[in-house]
């Protein structure tokens, strides 16, 4: 079995972020110390090195700051997957946050433009993307395995 390069690794530190995104919901971090939220999750506000951080949910409303098409990658399981979009979202929030466009033609993608969040379900862990806003990018490409949900609450995976 060859390994996966699209989980992550979950930890003690992260577990609060992927059973909300399990959830249907974005977790960001606050710092007590200066107010801003960043992302990728750390222990520390990147911005103060402040240690007084908390989770806290976000709206999952973005804007796609930059996105490349992806017809060639030799990792697993991605080659099955191409073509995907890679994007650079601005969360609402402030952080701006790699991520994943699906739902969305690549014809139609604009710097930009409005997206929200829905969650994309791969083996037991539950991936944030981003699709246009009232979009529900379900599973209609078996190319792409898991399933997205809108943000919000809503059933568990499974």
């Amino acid at each position: 079995m060859s390994p996966r390069f699209d989980l992550p690794d979950v930890d003690a530190f992260t577990r609060p972020y992927w059973d909300a995104a399990a959830g249907g919901r974005l977790l960001l971090r606050r710092c007590a110390g200066c107010g801003r939220t960043h992302h990728y999750p750390r222990e520390f506000c990147p911005h103060c090195w402040s240690e007084d951080v908390t989770w806290e949910p976000a709206g999952g409303r973005a804007t796609l700051y930059t996105w490349s098409v992806v017809h060639r990658n030799d990792l697993p399981p991605f080659g099955e997957r191409v073509p995907y979009v890679a994007a650079v979202v601005d969360l609402a929030e402030g952080p701006r946050m790699m991520t994943e466009v699906v739902g969305v033609a690549e014809t139609a993608l604009r710097i930009g433009m409005d997206l929200e969040v829905a969650f994309h379900v791969r083996e037991d862990t539950t991936i944030p993307v981003f699709t246009a806003p009232g979009g529900r990018p379900g599973r209609t490409d078996p190319a792409r395995p898991g399933r997205a949900r809108p943000n919000g609450p809503g059933p568990g995976p499974g």
